[in-house]
């Protein structure tokens, strides 16, 4: 787990706001639900045999002797707000979320056990329509973040659960043939989650594949229009996917469609943004059957890739636009006058010099909060009603202004 530092949150605070103000624009809405759980809710959604509940999960009791878990993932917790709350039935929702999950993992690059995610979450809407929305939302993310020409889109269809059950026979009867070559993982996902040996890292097993059964041959007919509705939707938006028959999500209430945005800027191949259908999962829960699909951006990923393409806005770091130098006993005068700035013009940052320093300090901290301009106040100007301008990045020359005229040629700036 790791600290956000002051230097780092302009960029999380920036990639943040282009997403939520996208997910605004296509008229989603927030949802917030708490970071502990109870453990039979991800028993139940996840699946006893995934990996996450397995070996990931940080549980603990509490006094009560109440088996709790710190949320791994958001897509059951939303599901269970909804539920609890009666949004779901007879209803649709177009939801998001956003904060920090927890996953006992080895820590890499971009991967930490309290890591951070922007979810969306769709419930009542069973067409292609709703899958490719929230694939061109997520499109648009990545686009206006700069960051669209660096990942490339990966769509499947896992089926209905009754195609799934056909496939994950006709694929471990294929890999039981093979099983000596298999690497450890997938030897023991042969007995409990087969379908997630096409996911394997290991070059070996891969290779194995090449032979093996593809789910797309053994999808439900419904599954099969559903999907090529999607693939229309998208090739007449122009959004350039790839379709890879061995994409697979780790958690078991996917169905139907599945997706992946990778980039390969992050060293090995890595996933900014994942997820799909899963219209059995309410129903999973305890609810009547409602048709959903959402996914999942991780944050540190994302960031990471903004860094890695050098897509990160010029000055973003600035602390301030304006820094008011105040010298001498005029702290009263220059709290009023910036409270007045700030009033008259919400637009501009201001940062007023707190703690006395002669003017060759107060500018060296001036200049490090990288404002372009400083208002410089002392005892003459204060008892005058002026201050001076000086441009801390320009060639201009300084000028005195009354703190009338100061105002109003700052709020030319905007």
């Amino acid at each position: 787990m790791n600290d956000l530092l002051p230097a780092d949150s302009p960029l999380w605070q920036y990639v943040e706001g282009v997403v939520t103000d996208i997910l605004a624009r296509y008229g989603y809405q927030e949802i917030r639900f708490p970071i502990v759980e109870s453990t039979e809710l991800f028993k139940r959604s996840i699946g006893e045999v995934t990996d996450i509940v397995e070996k990931e999960m940080y549980t603990f009791d509490d006094r009560n002797g109440d088996s709790l878990t710190l949320r791994p993932e958001g897509t059951a917790c939303c599901v269970r707000a909804c539920e609890e709350n009666g949004l779901l039935y007879n209803q649709t929702q177009r939801l998001w979320y956003m904060g920090p999950m927890f996953r006992h993992e080895r820590p890499q690059k971009g991967r930490y056990r309290q890591f951070h995610q922007i979810g969306v979450e769709t419930f009542g809407m069973q067409g292609p329509d709703i899958d490719a929305e929230v694939l061109l939302l997520s499109a648009r993310i990545l686009r206006e973040l700069g960051v669209i020409s660096h990942v490339q889109l990966q769509i499947n269809s896992l089926g209905s659960a009754e195609a799934r059950a056909n496939y994950k026979s006709a694929l471990v009867a294929y890999l039981s043939n093979v099983q000596e070559q298999l690497d450890e993982d997938s030897k023991r996902r042969l007995e409990s989650n087969p379908l997630r040996i096409l996911d394997s890292k290991d070059a070996n097993t891969q290779a194995l594949l090449n032979n093996a059964p593809v789910l797309l041959d053994h999808l439900d007919e419904e599954s099969r229009q559903h999907f090529e509705g999607l693939k229309q939707l998208l090739d007449a938006a122009g959004i350039q996917y790839q379709v890879n028959p061995r994409l697979v999500r780790g958690l078991d209430y996917y169905g139907k469609t599945a997706f992946e945005w990778v980039t390969a800027k992050l060293g090995a191949q890595s996933t900014v943004c994942a997820g799909g259908r899963y219209d059995g999962l309410v129903e999973q829960l305890g609810g009547k059957a409602t048709p959903a699909v959402g996914f999942g951006i991780g944050l540190e990923r994302l960031v990471l890739l903004v860094q890695a393409i050098e897509a990160v806005p010029e000055k973003l770091d600035q602390q301030a636009d304006v820094f008011l130098v105040a010298v001498g006993n005029v702290q009263t005068v220059a709290m009023q006058l910036a409270e007045r700035i700030r009033d008259e013009l919400p637009f501009i940052r201001l940062m007023v010099n707190c703690g006395g320093g002669n003017f060759k300090n107060q500018f060296k901290k001036a200049d490090k909060s990288g404002a372009d301009i400083a208002l410089i106040l002392g005892e003459d100007e204060a008892n005058e009603g002026k201050l001076a301008v000086k441009f801390l990045r320009q060639e201009v020359e300084q000028q005195t202004l009354s703190f009338d005229d100061a105002i109003r040629w700052l709020e030319t700036l905007e």
